[in-house]
């Protein structure tokens, strides 16, 4: 599946979830996309935890 059918399949859930469950539905989803989004992106290798925390505290590691 290429990045554009998955963004607008997100953009359809997202679009569904703020319809029928309101601002606070839509703002849940959005934040869960983002968790699952970080997690394979931890699974599959492509960020470390140490670049996370960095990344969450402002450091650039690599200077």
């Amino acid at each position: 599946m290429n990045l554009a059918v998955l963004g607008m399949a997100v953009g359809m859930a997202l679009g569904f979830a703020g319809y029928f469950g309101g601002f606070a539905a839509f703002l849940l989803v959005a934040a869960l996309g983002v968790v699952g989004f970080v997690a394979g992106r931890l699974l599959e290798g492509d960020i470390d935890l140490g670049d996370l925390g960095d990344l969450l505290r402002g450091r650039d590691r690599r200077r």
